[in-house]
């Protein structure tokens, strides 16, 4: 009887025919067969034992003497691109909040010293306005003084007037009723004391 093995590998489409040898051995007028099974579809080969663990091996040196020197150098220049940013922007920002407080003094600087100038500006028109009122009041005073002044010298010398024609007047008016004309002196002072008797009341 001849038995025969076929094994079908991969995707390739290889196929493997066993053709075990089929011997007789005659002992006493019988016939005995023995039949080759081939290798194991489950327990792997020595050498298949061998090329994983070379490859595993080779796989691991090369991760740990290139790819993961090469992986850790990347993930510490990123890390240390990104600890750099966050440097740059709390600088900027410490530089930023300084200029603003820098900003803010000189702007409450500014501020008084504006504040100081409108004050003064105040006190000197204020001062100059007071200056003003008085000398225009002393201006007007010494006009009324003048005016009171021409007014009484205007008075007096109508007053010497009429006294003088109240005087002449009654001089004549007398000079009829009497015939003669009276002292001129005598009836200037009746005239002054009478004028003086009428402003008094």
């Amino acid at each position: 009887m001849i038995t025969v093995t076929v094994t079908t590998t991969g995707a390739g489409h290889t196929v493997v025919v066993h053709l075990p040898q089929t011997f007789s051995q005659t002992t006493g007028g019988a016939e005995t067969t023995v039949e080759d099974k081939g290798p194991s579809p489950i327990a792997p080969e020595v050498k298949e034992l061998a090329w994983g663990a070379g490859a595993f091996l080779l796989l691991f040196v090369m991760m740990r003497l290139v790819l993961f020197p090469r992986l850790k150098a990347g993930m510490d220049s990123r890390y240390g691109k990104i600890r750099g940013d966050h440097e740059s922007a709390d600088e900027t920002r410490a530089a930023a909040k300084a200029e603003v407080a820098e900003y803010e003094a000189e702007l409450a600087t500014v501020k008084a010293e504006v504040r100081q100038r409108i004050d003064a500006a105040r006190q000197t028109l204020e001062a100059e306005r007071t200056a003003a009122l008085a000398e225009v009041n002393e201006r007007i005073t010494a006009r009324r003084a003048a005016a009171m002044a021409a007014t009484d010298a205007a008075r007096a010398a109508a007053a010497e007037h009429i006294e003088a024609a109240v005087a002449d007047v009654s001089s004549r008016a007398a000079e009829l009723a009497t015939g003669r004309r009276p002292d001129a002196s005598a009836v200037n002072g009746i005239v002054s004391a009478l004028i003086a008797a009428g402003g008094g009341q």
